[in-house]
């Protein structure tokens, strides 16, 4: 079992933290976490640097308290996703406190719809369609659109589980400056209903997302559909005067 490095820099309780959330999210609790003794005993601390790390994990909703029976792991809910900033599922996921995970559909060149070749600016474009997961879940279908010299680039790297965008950025090194984005309902399809495991025809949040570069030209065109009960889109809205 991992203890805290005394070498460390970080303090106690993010260490305890970061530690209890890789076992939950391992599985190595069930229903509840050890008790706040048992935790002081294990890692030989306070009970207040405990408590320090135990107040974060229900903060960030890993954990949930019921007085005088202990701490739980909380039942599984709908990602949230902050629409006031750029980010991928991989890293909203993670910021749930669960673990991202895919599935490669499909990847490739191709020429149709012609909606999607306009998008990119390019006759042919490269497309990455995968199974999004959260802690094993199905939670999305994502489809990114590519022009050729970046889907070129991409394909030479593992597309199932790497993060698109941190391939982008940091193997590429394309800056993702900015996006225009709509959220939609719509059908969803047969196959992708299977592949979420929901009801065929039913309809489901649909996000339409281009990113462009510092100089406005065209990155990415990302299409995805989301499971009705695992995704919540937030935002912070502020009356104009």
């Amino acid at each position: 079992m991992v203890e805290i490095d005394v070498d460390n820099p970080i303090p106690y309780h993010v260490q305890i933290k970061n530690l209890l959330r890789k076992e939950i999210l391992e599985g190595q609790y069930k229903e509840k976490i050890p008790s706040e003794r048992e935790l002081m005993n294990r890692f030989s601390v306070s009970r207040t640097t405990v408590r320090e790390a135990i107040t974060h994990l229900v903060n960030d909703g890993v954990l949930t308290k019921v007085h005088g029976k202990g701490t739980y792991i909380s039942p599984k809910r709908p990602i949230e996703e902050w629409l006031n900033s750029l980010h991928s599922l991989t890293e909203t996921v993670r910021k749930m406190g669960m673990r991202p995970g895919s599935v490669l559909l499909n990847s490739g060149m191709m020429t149709k719809p012609r909606y999607f070749a306009d998008k990119i600016g390019e006759k042919e474009f490269f497309t990455i369609e995968r199974l999004r997961t959260a802690d094993g879940n199905p939670i999305a279908i994502e489809r990114h659109y590519y022009s050729r010299e970046i889907g070129q680039q991409l394909s030479k790297h593992d597309l199932e589980t790497s993060a698109i965008y941190e391939l982008i950025e940091k193997k590429l090194g394309i800056e993702l400056h900015q996006a225009e984005q709509f959220i939609s309902c719509k059908k969803i399809s047969d196959m992708d209903a299977e592949n979420l495991g929901i009801p065929k025809g039913i309809n489901v949040l649909c996000v339409e997302r281009l990113i462009k570069g510092a100089d406005g030209k065209p990155i990415e065109l990302y299409i995805s559909y989301y499971k009705p009960d695992m995704y919540v889109f937030r935002v912070n809205t502020k009356r104009q005067k």
